[in-house]
C-alpha cells in the first residue's frame, strides 16, 4: 500500500471518549459521600484492605508507614520511607492517601509497578473500604500525550508520510536501509488496523491495544506535547483522547502517573498534572535519572532532516536549503568526533554546526510566523514550529556551554546512531525548586538508605541533608579493635551482611524526615551473602578465569536455579559459554530470545540458569526455588566513560571531595541492593547471595558503606559454608 492510502482525508470520529474516571464517581457525589459522618483515618482503611484478604495480616512495617503518611500530611512536612521486599509499601501509602482532599498523584518508576496498581491493588482497595468510606473510591492513570491516538495527526498524516517514514534515513532504524515495499504494505496494514481501532476505543490508550504496533506506525497517529496546538484550537478538540485523560484525572482521588511524565510537569511549571495536595512517589531511587533525561536534549543528523522535510512547505527554497546545511555539517562533525565526553568544550566543526542551525532555525522560525485562528492547517504548522523550536534551543544551549550542562558525543556499536547530546549536571537545585512546593512529597522506595543513612539519597532529591556525625571516642575505639564494619566479637564467618539486624536510623533535615520500616523477611535465616574474598581484584574486562571457576563451583553445588547478575554483556556471555560447556544444566542467556520468556523458563524450567546484564539487575522476580542463587561478577559501579557520572564525580574533585565517593560509590550501593533483592521475594525463600569481587569485604573505604546498604542476610567469606548451604538446599 502506497503512502497515500495510509490515511483516509476527512476523517471523523463518531465514538466520544469518556471522561469520567475508573470506577467513577461525579466530582458532586463524591463530596457527598466525604461529608457522611467522621473520615476515617488512614489506618483504619489499611484495616479494611487487609481484612479483605483471604488470610491477610497487618505487618508492623506497613502500619508504621501509613501513620507516618499521615502525620507528614498533617504536620507540612516530606517524608523518606525505605520500605523492603515484602512489607506491603502499596497498601502503606493508598489507604492514607484516600483521606486527603483532591487527588493524590502517585508516581512510579517502572510499567510493572504501574500495571500492578492500576489492575490489581486499587481494584482491590476500591472494593474493600467502599463500605468504610460510604463511597467507592476513583482512580485514574495519566500518561504523556504520545502514548493516546491523535484523532488530528491520524486525519492529516497523509501527505508527508512517504518522507517522514517510508524512506527514512538508515540511520533511522535499526539494521538501516532504504524500507522496501513490503514493510510499507506493512505498515499500511498496521495503521488501517488503528483506524479501525480509532472507531472503537473508548481511551486511545496505546496500552489497550493487542495486538499492538511498532513504533513506526503509532508515531505516524500520535502528537508530541510540543507538536500539539492544544485543544482550543485542534479541529479535533472535544474529542481529544490525551484532554480526555486529563479530565478523569482531575476527578479522581488517586491518580497513577510515572517518574518521565512527573519529570516533565516540573519542567514545564506543573500544568501537566492535576492540581493536589500530595504526592507519592514510588520508586524514588530513580526519580533523579528520569528528571535528568528529561532535561536532556540531543542534536541528531536524521532529525534536522526529518524537521526540515516537515517545514519545506512553509518555506522559501534557501531557508530549507540552510537547514539541510546545517544538518550536514552535523553529520561531517559528529563523524568526525570519538564518543565520549567533551570535556575541552565543543570541537570546532560541532561548535560551527550549531551555529549554523541556530541561524537557519531562528531564520525558519521567523519565516513561518505565529498560528493563527484562520490558518488552513493549525496541526502541521505547529508540528513543523515545534521541531525547529527544539533543534534551536538545543543548538543555542551546546553553544552556550555553561557550567552547569554536561555534553557528550554518543555513538553506539553499529554506527547507527550519533548524537551531540548535553544534560545537566545536576538536578537536585531542579527539585529542590520544583518537587516539594506546595504539596507534601512521599519518598518510598526498598533502597532509599545508603551505607545506612538516608542522607545521600535525601540530597540527591534534593532535600537539605546534615552531614553524618563524626563517630564518638568510644565507637572509633571499637571500630579499631573489631576492623572495617565488624561488630565487637563476630568472626569474618559469621556476621550480617549490614553488621546489623536493625532497622536504619532516622535522618530529618528541614521540612522532612525519614523512616525505615524494615522487612517482614528474616534475611539473616532465609539467606546467606557471600563474597569471594579470596578471589583476585577484578582488573580486566570479561570474567575472570578464577571468577568463572568459582562461579562453576557454586552453579554446580546447587544444580542451577541460577541468576547471573554481570557487569557486561562480554562476562554474560563467556560465563554462558562455559557453563554450556562444562555442566549440561540448561543455561539462558539475555539476548538470545525475548527477555519476558526468558524469565518464563527460568521459572519453569528447575536446573536452568539465566545470565544477563543491568535490565535484569531491578525487573526480574522469581520467588520460590526457581531462584536460589544470585551471582554477582563484580561491584556495579559506573564506567569510567558514562559521561554523567564521569562529570559528576569530576565536579566533587575540583571542589576538594571525592567524587568517587560522592558519585560512584552511591550508584554502585543502589545497583547491588537491588541486585541482591533478587533473592529473597516472599517469606519461604531460601537461598546465596554470591558477590565474586573481592573489593567488598577488602576495600576499607567503601566495602562498609556498600555493605550497610544491603538486607542483613547472615555474612561468610568462606568458599565451603557457601556451597555446603547450596548443597543442602539442593537436597531439600
Amino acid at each position: 500500500m502506497g503512502a497515500a492510502g495510509v490515511g483516509g482525508a476527512g476523517y471523523r470520529r463518531t465514538v466520544t471518549p469518556p471522561r469520567t474516571a475508573t470506577g467513577s464517581a461525579t466530582p458532586s457525589a463524591r463530596a457527598k459521600g466525604r461529608r457522611r459522618g467522621a473520615r476515617p483515618s488512614g489506618t483504619e482503611l489499611l484495616a479494611a484492605a487487609v481484612g479483605a484478604v483471604p488470610g491477610g495480616a497487618e505487618r508492623p512495617g506497613q502500619l508504621q508507614m501509613t501513620t507516618a503518611i499521615e502525620e507528614c500530611v498533617a504536620g507540612g512536612e516530606h517524608l523518606l520511607v525505605q520500605a523492603g521486599t515484602g512489607t506491603g509499601k502499596s497498601l502503606a501509602y493508598l489507604a492514607p492517601a484516600l483521606t486527603v482532599d483532591g487527588p493524590v498523584v502517585v508516581s512510579t518508576a517502572t510499567l510493572a509497578l504501574q500495571s500492578q496498581l492500576v489492575d490489581h491493588d486499587l481494584p482491590r482497595l476500591a472494593d474493600a473500604v467502599e463500605p468504610v468510606l460510604g463511597r467507592r473510591p476513583t482512580f485514574a492513570v495519566l500518561k504523556g500525550r504520545h502514548h493516546y491516538l491523535c484523532l488530528a495527526r491520524l486525519d492529516n498524516s497523509t501527505e508527508e508520510e512517504p518522507e517522514d517514514t517510508l524512506f527514512d534515513a538508515p540511520a533511522a532504524r535499526p539494521g538501516g536501509g532504504t524500507k522496501w515495499l513490503g514493510e510499507a504494505g506493512r505498515l499500511g496494514k498496521q495503521v488501517e488496523r488503528l483506524r479501525d481501532w480509532a472507531e472503537k476505543t473508548a481511551t486511545g490508550d496505546r496500552d489497550e491495544l493487542d495486538p499492538g504496533v511498532d513504533d513506526q506506525a503509532w508515531r505516524l497517529v500520535s502528537m508530541p506535547a510540543r507538536e500539539c496546538v492544544g485543544a482550543t484550537r485542534c479541529p479535533f478538540g472535544q474529542e481529544c483522547f490525551a484532554e480526555a485523560s486529563r479530565a478523569r484525572a482531575r476527578e479522581a482521588d488517586i491518580v497513577v502517573t510515572n517518574h518521565s511524565l512527573l519529570a516533565v510537569d516540573m519542567l514545564a511549571d506543573r500544568h501537566i498534572v492535576p492540581p493536589h495536595k500530595l504526592l507519592i512517589v514510588d520508586e524514588a531511587h530513580e526519580l533523579a535519572d528520569r528528571v535528568s533525561s528529561a532535561a536532556q536534549a540531543e542534536l541528531v543528523p536524521e532529525l534536522i532532516d526529518r524537521s526540515t522535510r516537515r517545514a519545506r512547505p512553509l518555506l522559501r527554497p534557501e531557508t530549507a536549503e540552510a537547514l539541510t546545511a546545517a544538518g550536514d555539517a552535523l553529520a561531517v562533525g559528529l563523524a568526525e568526533a570519538p564518543a565520549g565526553r567533551l570535556t575541552a568544550g565543543l570541537p570546532t566543526p560541532l561548535r560551527e554546526a550549531c551555529t549554523l542551525l541556530d541561524a537557519a532555525t531562528r531564520s525558519a522560525l521567523d519565516a513561518i510566523g505565529e498560528i493563527k485562528s484562520d490558518d488552513p492547517d493549525p496541526v502541521r504548522k505547529q508540528q513543523a514550529k515545534a521541531a525547529l523550536d527544539e533543534l534551536s534551543t538545543t543548538a543555542q544551549r551546546l553553544l552556550e556551554e555553561a557550567d552547569h550542562d554536561v555534553a557528550w558525543v554518543e555513538k553506539n556499536d553499529s554506527g547507527s546512531r550519533r548524537a551531540l547530546v548535553v544534560a545537566p549536571l545536576s538536578v537536585a537545585g531542579t527539585l529542590a525548586t520544583h518537587l516539594y512546593d506546595e504539596r507534601t512529597v512521599v519518598a518510598t522506595s526498598a533502597t532509599l538508605a545508603l551505607g545506612g543513612r538516608f542522607d545521600t539519597v535525601a540530597r540527591a532529591l534534593g532535600l537539605d541533608a546534615p552531614p553524618p556525625a563524626p563517630p564518638s571516642p568510644a565507637a572509633a575505639a571499637l571500630a579499631a579493635r573489631t576492623g572495617p564494619g565488624r561488630p565487637a566479637g563476630e568472626t569474618p564467618g559469621r556476621r550480617l551482611a549490614g553488621d546489623t539486624g536493625a532497622v536504619v536510623p532516622a535522618t530529618e533535615g528541614p521540612g522532612w524526615r525519614s523512616l525505615d520500616v524494615g522487612s517482614p523477611f528474616d534475611y539473616a535465616r532465609q539467606g546467606i551473602l557471600y563474597v569471594a574474598a579470596h578471589l583476585p581484584r577484578p582488573s580486566v574486562s570479561g570474567l575472570p578465569e578464577a571468577a568463572g571457576e568459582e562461579l562453576l563451583a557454586l552453579v554446580e553445588a546447587l544444580g542451577g536455579r541460577t541468576l547471573g547478575l554481570f557487569s557486561s554483556r562480554r562476562a554474560a556471555q563467556q560465563a554462558a559459554e562455559l557453563l554450556r560447556a562444562r555442566t549440561d544444566l540448561p543455561v539462558l542467556l539475555q539476548g538470545e530470545e525475548a527477555l519476558p520468556l526468558l524469565v518464563r523458563r527460568f521459572r519453569e524450567e528447575r536446573a536452568s540458569c539465566l545470565f544477563g546484564v543491568m535490565s535484569l539487575w531491578q525487573g526480574v522476580d522469581v520467588p520460590g526455588d526457581a531462584c536460589q542463587l544470585v551471582v554477582i561478577d563484580r561491584l556495579p559501579f559506573p564506567r569510567p566513560d558514562e559521561p554523567l557520572a564521569a562529570a559528576r564525580a569530576a565536579a566533587v574533585d575540583a571542589g576538594g571531595g571525592s567524587g568517587f565517593a560522592a558519585v560512584s560509590v552511591p550508584i554502585a550501593a543502589v545497583r547491588l541492593a537491588q541486585g541482591v533483592g533478587r533473592l529473597i521475594r516472599a517469606t519461604g525463600d531460601r537461598g546465596v547471595v554470591a558477590v565474586l569481587d573481592s573489593r567488598l569485604e577488602t576495600a576499607r573505604g567503601y566495602g562498609p558503606f556498600l555493605r550497610r546498604s544491603l538486607p542483613p542476610f547472615w555474612y561468610t567469606t568462606r568458599p565451603e559454608v557457601a556451597r555446603g548451604a547450596l548443597q543442602r538446599l539442593a537436597g531439600s
